[in-house]
């Protein structure tokens, strides 16, 4: 039996990743790198991204510092982009942040609100605006932002972070009938629990109660690369008339409440 030959889907193309120096932006740059894509790499952590960038095949990737509550930060990392690679498929809006862990609206201070609100929103829609900038007049691009099981939930994390993540399919949705006219989709990949040690350190879980989280799921833990994937078809020609949809990779978490569940 002759060998498969790997696909590269994303040969010849282009794409930035906010929050590419770490979990979900790491695991989907290095995925994307591996389609053939040439990556700019954007995050604050600037050691760990210039590392990270030095990892990838010469010539493939490119870091730039980029806060994405900055405009002009946002601005040169598309720019970057362009300078260096000669354009832009794909901006994946990954960056974000998950502020305290104060369940209690009466607790939540209106500073670290406006922090993740900017940070998950704000950077998404600035992301989107400055990639549109350099997709319209090619006329084709694809925007993924990464959302959150809690774009469709709520109690699973705090006001300020359910807040953002809400908002964001908003923005999808009416970025995707704004440049749909011009042949760039825009789409949203909505993760479940990613079992990294910040998150478990935001839940305080440990090893048993983390397992409690996967019930729905038959126990299957989601990894950074699960979203990795899901994202590489959203950037992918094998997804040109997906726009703007919501993709949740839960494993059916977001559909069930398990005291509730017949089927044990």
């Amino acid at each position: 039996m002759a060998a498969s030959t790997f696909v590269r889907r994303l040969e010849g193309k282009v794409a930035l990743i906010t929050g590419g120096a770490s979990g979900i932006g790491k695991a989907t740059t290095k995925l994307f790198s591996r389609h053939g894509a040439k990556v700019v790499i954007a995050d604050i952590q600037n050691d760990l991204g210039r590392k990270f960038c030095g990892e990838l095949e010469p010539g493939s990737a490119a870091f730039v510092h980029c806060d994405v509550t900055k405009e002009a930060d946002v601005e040169n990392a598309v720019n970057t982009a362009v300078t260096k690679f000669g354009k832009l498929d794909i901006m994946h809006n990954n960056a974000g942040i998950g502020g305290l862990n104060k369940p209690s609206i009466l607790d939540s201070d209106k500073t670290e609100f406006e922090q993740v609100v900017r940070t998950n929103l704000v950077g998404a829609f600035l992301g989107t605006k400055h990639a549109a900038r350099v997709m319209i007049p090619k006329r084709r691009g694809s925007i993924i932002t990464t959302g959150s099981g809690c774009t469709v939930i709520a109690g699973a994390s705090t006001h300020a972070y359910t807040s953002s993540k809400h908002a964001m399919v908003g923005l999808t949705r009416s970025a995707a009938v704004d440049l749909g006219r011009y042949g760039v989709r825009v789409n949203c990949v909505s993760p479940h629990l990613v079992a990294t040690p910040l998150a478990c350190g935001f839940y305080d879980f440990s090893g048993e109660e983390l397992e409690k989280v996967y019930s729905a799921f038959g126990g299957e833990r989601l990894t950074a690369e699960d979203v990795a994937e899901a994202a590489l078809f959203l950037a992918s020609d094998e997804s040109r008339y997906v726009n703007g949809e919501n993709l949740l990779v839960d494993g059916g978490f977001t559909i069930v409440n398990p005291n509730l569940c017949i089927f044990k």
